[in-house]
């Protein structure tokens, strides 16, 4: 009988601690990316304001996809090798504060430039962060890990955004939105030492083994198809809507309610790709990328910021279910030693198509103008996406 109690309460005692340890980490997740987002809805104004010409703009956005794109994949590799992520993902956090300062005290575009580069590498510790968190649940529930930690993502995204505006309008400017950032990104550092880290053994990569896994199907075509959903994301909702939304006469407060609402509908996206079990991973796909197009393209001839809200609404809700998923198909069939490498070229590719997507889209906008920009987006994401998923499904996932 004692034998059968200390076998429950050492069960029940593993379950508590478990149930602690998420805790922990979705609080510190959330506190994260508040950091990375408190100045988001109206960075493009505020970049804007300092220099005029929108493909300039675009090029200082693009760092933050650019420097994560970068980053991403030899970190993965390194954290297999050295065998932890806690320390990555500890370096990510403290680069996120430091990149909210150097973008408030920037006076021109090269200032803003190194800001949003720094906070890129800060992006890069989701990968050490997504596949920690990953390894708390067994591999066939690689999705519905992802699709988790995505939502509570969405929290602090939703959050920080929600508050950009009212920040804005008591301190009479954008730079306490900054500010904040940096005191959130210290509190996720403390939030994150109490966590534990099992111990394991570390892989000792070799070119022919991260080649092997670099062009296997089940981890290449998810992440391609990644690249272009976030190609699109932000091409529109984080770089140019808030820029039309403020030509449309929105203020401050709007353009962070367009930004937190896009959110909040990105995180109900990410609940639904939870569901991939019922659905299946190839509807929920297609439904995504239909969304995401159709957005972009309403986008293109929205007259007012009621349409407007309605497109963000639309192509948040594809990009919220696109994510996840994408994300853990890219590592469902990976093993474990090799998990934070393959999350790390699948986030280092689709952080190329952050980088491009504003990159690309800022030298159309000052050419064409935005919402013609965004009707040949919208165009490219049906086309593409769909050529993609059928791609995607003659790999045999």
């Amino acid at each position: 009988m004692q034998i059968s109690e200390k076998i429950t309460s050492g069960i029940s005692s593993l379950r508590s601690s478990r149930k602690f340890t998420i805790s922990l980490l979705f609080f510190a997740v959330a506190l994260y990316w508040s950091s990375l987002y408190f100045y988001l809805p109206t960075l493009p104004v505020y970049v804007k304001s300092k220099v005029e010409n929108l493909a300039v703009v675009g090029v200082i956005l693009s760092m933050y996809g650019l420097w994560q794109a970068l980053i991403r994949f030899p970190l993965g590799i390194l954290s297999d090798w050295v065998g932890k992520r806690k320390p990555f993902i500890i370096g990510g956090f403290l680069l996120s504060g430091l990149g909210a300062w150097v973008m408030a005290s920037a006076q021109n575009g090269l200032g803003l430039g190194v800001g949003r580069a720094i906070t890129g590498l800060a992006a890069g510790t989701w990968v050490p962060l997504t596949v920690f968190f990953s390894a708390l649940f067994p591999p066939e529930e690689a999705i519905r890990a992802t699709a988790m930690l995505t939502v509570v993502n969405s929290v602090g995204r939703l959050t920080a955004t929600a508050l950009t505006g009212w920040l804005n309008e008591i301190s009479g400017g954008y730079l306490l939105a900054f500010f904040v950032a940096i005191i959130f990104a210290l509190v996720a550092v403390l939030a994150i030492i109490p966590v534990p880290e099992a111990r394991r053994a570390g892989f000792s990569p070799s070119l022919s083994s991260i080649f092997s896994l670099a062009k296997r199907p089940d981890v290449l075509r998810p992440s391609l198809l990644g690249a272009l959903a976030q190609y699109v994301t932000w091409s529109v909702t984080f770089s140019f809507t808030p820029i039309l939304a403020s030509r449309l006469g929105a203020s401050g407060w709007v353009q962070s309610g367009l930004t937190s609402g896009s959110i909040a509908v990105v995180m109900i996206g990410n609940m639904v790709a939870t569901a991939v079990a019922r659905f299946g991973y190839r509807r929920l796909t297609t439904a995504s990328f239909t969304f995401l197009a159709a957005g972009t393209i309403l986008a293109a001839f929205s007259p007012s910021l009621g349409w407007l809200f309605l497109a963000q609404f639309i192509s948040s809700l594809g990009a919220g279910i696109s994510h996840p998923l994408l994300m853990g198909l890219s590592i469902s069939r990976v093993d474990d030693q090799q998990r934070s490498t393959a999350m790390g070229l699948h986030q280092a590719i689709y952080g190329f198509g952050m980088f491009a997507g504003p990159w690309i889209s800022g030298a159309l906008a000052d050419g064409i103008g935005i919402q013609p920009m965004f009707a040949a987006t919208g165009i490219l994401c049906l086309i593409l996406g769909f050529l993609g998923i059928r791609w995607l499904s003659s790999s045999g996932l």
